[in-house]
């Protein structure tokens, strides 16, 4: 399985799109930048959107990501069911 490029989709991450991938070479914040900046969101486009719809997990980048490297079910599951529902946006996911 491979991790889901930053801008989301089906593609895998590509080491020739810098914007799209992350490095084992990027620092901590580096690697936060990126996702903060071009991670695929699954929320809404307002807060107000996104508070009455919730998020789309399935879409969102940040989330998948907590998926794989979260090793905490039960923290996974909450951030899960409050993101959904639109009580955690998207800034606090990622």
């Amino acid at each position: 399985k491979f991790v889901p490029a930053l801008h989301g989709g089906s593609s895998k991450m590509s080491a020739s799109i810098d914007k799209t991938s992350i490095y084992m070479t990027d620092s901590e914040a580096r690697v936060r930048k990126k996702i903060n900046r071009f991670a695929l969101s699954g929320g809404g486009a307002t807060s107000e959107e996104h508070r009455r719809n919730g998020a789309d997990l399935s879409k969102d980048v940040a989330y998948q990501y907590l998926r794989i490297w979260l090793k905490d079910e039960a923290e996974l599951d909450s951030i899960g069911e409050e993101y959904r529902a639109g009580r955690m946006l998207t800034g606090e996911v990622k």
